[in-house]
């Protein structure tokens, strides 16, 4: 009967320890997982024709490297953009010519922003650090559930990172009303202008930037749930083997 008991033990330890080792495994895989998250995007407003503010969240480098340029290429039904100063980061509009004029409120468009480049002043952003530009613009007419895609470049101090197609930074449309012709984020940005009020303006950038961050861990805290499950089936299976050893 010890003998019996004995072999019971060590089994429930190794079961124990198999599904203890799997929760650690899992959870050891969430963080490594959440520094590679794409490069992401998040707007004010996902209502078609309607003016927004998209903000481009860019969480980590290239294997490592240091990012030095982001070019964020603008979709062909978005002529004009109005790129946000980011104090360490120049900014270029790179305009292309139109094949056909456009016709807008205050004038004729012949030309457009093909992408915008954000280049770092002095030090190059540094893997595991996370920075956020933002474009005003205004989204195309389209039907909800259309997905407006921004494919985005990283060029680092070794090596790119290149977010197209499925893992572009994208915006989907949906039932929202418009704002009037202003906008919400034209009224916002006039006034902060007005009044000098940068504060306002860094808090605006500081609330986009944390509604961009929970999709950067998503996989992280799935991990984490399934090594909490994969922790209490050990615990209970060792308690039922024991139970059952003892009777």
């Amino acid at each position: 009967m010890t003998a019996f008991r004995t072999s019971t033990m060590r089994a429930d330890r190794a079961w124990l320890a198999a599904l203890a080792l799997a929760g650690g495994t899992a959870l050891a895989l969430a963080a490594p997982t959440a520094a590679l998250a794409h490069v992401g995007a998040s707007s004010d407003s996902t209502a078609p024709g309607g003016r927004a503010v998209v903000t481009f969240s860019v969480p980590h480098g290239c294997e490592g490297s240091p990012t030095r340029v982001v070019t964020i290429d603008i979709p062909e039904a978005i002529p004009a953009v109005t790129p946000t100063i980011n104090p360490l980061w120049t900014v270029e509009k790179v305009m292309v010519p139109l094949d056909e004029p456009i016709e807008t409120e205050y004038e004729t468009l012949t030309e457009r922003v093909g992408q915008v480049v954000y280049t770092a002043i002095d030090a190059p952003l540094q893997d595991g650090y996370r920075d956020t530009f933002e474009l005003q613009l205004t989204l195309p007419e389209g039907e909800a559930g259309e997905r407006i895609e921004f494919p985005t470049t990283q060029t680092c101090e070794v090596g790119t990172a290149t977010w197209a197609g499925e893992d572009a930074p994208s915006v989907t449309l949906t039932d929202a009303v418009a704002a009037d012709e202003h906008g919400a984020a034209d009224a916002h940005a006039d006034g902060a202008a007005e009044h000098g009020d940068e504060g306002s303006t860094e808090l605006a950038s500081s609330s986009t930037a944390v509604a961009a961050a929970p999709g950067d861990d998503l996989v992280a805290r799935i991990l984490g749930a399934l090594g909490l499950v994969a922790g209490t089936a050990a615990l209970t299976l060792a308690l039922v083997r024991r139970k059952g050893a003892t009777s």
